[in-house]
């Protein structure tokens, strides 16, 4: 099981803002008052931004690991321009995060290697990590609430820092507490309920 001190970030600027959102939708994102802080230019281009960041997220924490602190919208305009984001400009919505293009991107702009991993067990997790830094992995967002059973698995990204075979440790970047975001340890059968089998598989570059 690999531990390493890597830094937490939210996908927003505020971490408390989780809950203000899901009662109120991405409205509530305009009272953040660090907004500024995203690289956004209107506080409305970070609301419509933000709640599809949470790849973003879990880049930033890759980086800020090894020294570098990257505002989130600043990674996620980089990476609409390799084509990990779409974004339609008629009806204003984004599509993303889309795996190859971050793989390329990430590779070419910051001298990580990743791969797109599907098919995999949660059984599979722990063995990553004798190749990988860190694994991106899609779960259900109600994994802030491991006590519940998803309606379905997928749709949110989590930064995998450590498994072993009964257990896995991550940050969420849309956790609603501390305790449901920074270094969040489950049982690996736990996570498996929300885990949709897919992901990013990271590392430094030597």
């Amino acid at each position: 099981m690999q531990s390493r001190e890597v830094p937490y970030f939210s996908q927003w600027e505020s971490p408390g803002m989780t809950l203000p959102l899901l009662a109120e939708g991405p409205s509530a994102l305009h009272r953040d008052p660090l907004w500024r802080r995203s690289g956004a230019e209107t506080v409305e281009d970070y609301a419509r931004w933000a709640v599809n960041v949470c790849g973003m997220a879990c880049l930033k924490m890759i980086l800020a690991a090894r020294g570098e602190i990257h505002p989130t919208l600043e990674l996620a305009r980089a990476c609409t321009a390799y084509g990990g984001y779409v974004v339609n400009e008629i009806d204003g919505s984004i599509k993303g995060l889309i795996y190859e293009p971050f793989v390329r991107f990430v590779s070419g702009r910051f001298n990580l290697s990743a791969e797109t991993m599907t098919n995999v067990d949660a059984a599979m997790v722990p063995g990553l990590f004798s190749r990988w830094r860190y694994f991106i992995a899609s779960v259900h967002p109600g994994i802030r609430w491991p006590e519940r059973e998803p309606p379905s698995k997928g749709g949110h990204l989590v930064l995998v820092t450590a498994a072993s075979p009964e257990t896995i440790r991550f940050h969420n970047p849309s956790g609603h507490d501390r305790q449901s975001q920074a270094d969040v340890t489950l049982p690996l059968t736990t996570f498996d309920r929300f885990f949709a089998r897919r992901g990013i598989a990271v590392g430094f570059q030597p």
